[in-house]
């Protein structure tokens, strides 16, 4: 695998703390590539997920079906990002989750029991990860609030503002999924541009 591959998580890492040319040379050791084809899933439902995953590039969604196999799109992660079933990650429990590749990608991840000798190795890695758990949880909030307080026209909008370089790639009924609406719905919306 090319290291160019490992430079949007450098990137990530700098980004947030300081940490020096050694310690990334262990961080960098540590997580393993995973190449995805298209709708390939990464994550099943049930399965407990003891890797942390960082996006170097592609784009994936994370998905649940509910009792009639309706499928319910609640993240997209797009290069850059971090993409997990955290719960299941901080618990040990059965993924509630799918995680799916949009497109083509390349995940690099980290086994938990690796990134907790990394832990003790790097304090300034556990910062890191810190802050990620604590902005995933905000996320997690902003998704929520504006799910029951926006209208589908400004979740739309709102989809459209934050995944413009995604959005074509991704089918209708997924984008329906995620915005809590039905596709015909999203058919209209896209209408009014």
């Amino acid at each position: 695998m090319p290291e160019k591959v490992y430079q949007p998580l450098i990137q990530n890492i700098r980004e947030t703390v300081s940490i020096s040319e050694q310690e990334l040379m262990l961080v960098l050791a540590s997580f393993q590539p995973k190449v995805l084809s298209k709708k390939e899933i990464l994550l099943q439902k049930g399965d407990i997920s003891n890797h942390m995953r960082f996006i170097a590039d592609g784009s994936l969604r994370v998905y649940y079906l509910n009792e009639k196999a309706q499928e319910y799109t609640i993240q997209f992660g797009i290069k850059g990002w971090w993409v997990n079933d955290l719960y299941s990650y901080l618990t040990h429990q059965p993924a509630n989750y799918f995680i799916q590749a949009l497109q083509p990608s390349v995940v690099l991840q980290i086994h938990r029991d690796s990134l907790n000798k990394l832990f003790d190795q790097i304090p300034s890695l556990e910062r890191f990860f810190r802050i990620k758990f604590e902005k995933a949880y905000v996320a997690l909030q902003e998704r929520t609030l504006h799910r029951a307080s926006l209208s589908a026209k400004d979740r739309y909008e709102q989809f459209r503002a934050q995944y413009k370089d995604i959005e074509q790639n991704i089918p209708q009924y997924v984008i329906a999924s995620y915005l809590g609406i039905t596709p015909e719905f999203l058919s209209v919306l896209r209408s009014q541009e």
